[in-house]
């Protein structure tokens, strides 16, 4: 106040007390917690995610090549969205806990998908639309960029608005890696179960195959969001809003993906017969992904060469966040 008035614990409050010292540690040490909580978390619900499928990769390790083959493409965009980072160039750790982050929260997304599919789906005609877009988008979406939110955004290293693409590019790849193990390792004991070793690795490489074209829309749509939590960083006067349009974007492209695929073997039977599904249903489903991917890919491209192209306008010294705020 102008006439010096004290309005500590009346209108202002700063640590000041014992017990404002006791209050501000248990808050951090709550926040820590939390955060650690939650990770803890997520790691169990993976390990049992792995005591199910994940065992058949060490008894089998061809299965794990399969997965390092099957991810290839989606870590390839992500060194490309890291190269298109024109400020400084993300730490390899901080890439690493993220990718980490999202591995580990992918888990979160199959108990909640699993959970909510059994009563979304009973809505008729409409239930598997509204499970993708109500349920599979938006939880899928929300936890990879929780894996960015959690660490990587409260860092210093964060220091652009083109850093939440990096980091979110990074939780994507997680997140798929974790799930091309799990499609990967079940197609594998699904056959095994019934057929011999020759054919459940067959299997596995033929799903390997696919999962190569799926795993790079989870990079592409995360870094959206992620993008737009950059921008939220240093927007704080329109955080709520801005991260919400990124979780949007992102989930929106994923389920209508989800949708299209799913949606895809029966319309091209109806409309070309069974023996066309069967002949070219594979070679249709690789041209629709190269198609839908490569078109949102060029989207993000456009953003990050512009959010470049405006910093590099600026001077490459000016490490300030004006360029972004109008993207």
């Amino acid at each position: 106040m102008a006439d010096g008035t004290d309005l500590y614990d009346a209108a202002t409050w700063d640590d000041r007390s014992t017990l404002d010292h006791a209050a501000v540690r248990l808050h951090r040490w709550l926040a820590a917690g939390g955060r650690g909580a939650v990770i803890l978390l997520a790691l169990l619900i993976v390990l049992a995610q792995f005591l199910i499928v994940g065992v058949a990769t060490f008894d089998n390790p061809v299965l794990g090549l399969y997965v390092l083959f099957s991810v290839v493409p989606a870590a390839g965009l992500v060194f490309y969205v890291w190269r298109m980072d024109v400020t400084m160039r993300e730490p390899l750790t901080m890439l690493v806990v993220t990718f980490g982050l999202g591995f580990l929260f992918a888990g979160f997304a199959a108990v909640l998908n699993t959970f909510l599919k059994e009563y979304v789906t009973l809505v008729p005609l409409v239930g598997t639309l509204l499970f993708f877009y109500l349920v599979v988008g938006p939880v899928e979406e929300t936890v990879k960029w929780l894996a960015v939110r959690l660490y990587a955004f409260r860092s210093g290293k964060f220091d652009a608005v083109v850093d939440g693409a990096v980091y979110g590019a990074a939780a994507g790849l997680g997140f798929a890696t974790i799930e091309n193990t799990i499609y990967i390792t079940s197609q594998f004991l699904n056959a095994t179960g019934t057929a011999s070793l020759q054919v459940g690795l067959t299997r596995a490489l033929q799903t390997a195959t696919l999962r190569t074209f799926a795993g790079p829309g989870h990079v592409i749509y995360t870094a959206f969001s992620g993008y737009y939590l950059g921008l939220a960083k240093f927007n704080p006067e329109n955080r709520g809003p801005i991260v919400v349009k990124g979780l949007l974007i992102a989930a929106l492209i994923h389920a209508t993906y989800n949708t299209v695929v799913t949606y895809m073997d029966p319309v091209l039977a109806l409309a070309f017969g069974r023996s066309f599904v069967s002949n070219w249903g594979t070679l249709v489903f690789i041209l629709f992904v190269v198609v839908y991917d490569g078109v949102f890919l060029w989207i993000l491209y456009r953003k990050l060469s512009r959010y470049r192209d405006l910093y590099e306008d600026l001077g490459a010294g000016e490490a300030d966040e004006t360029p972004s705020s109008s993207a």
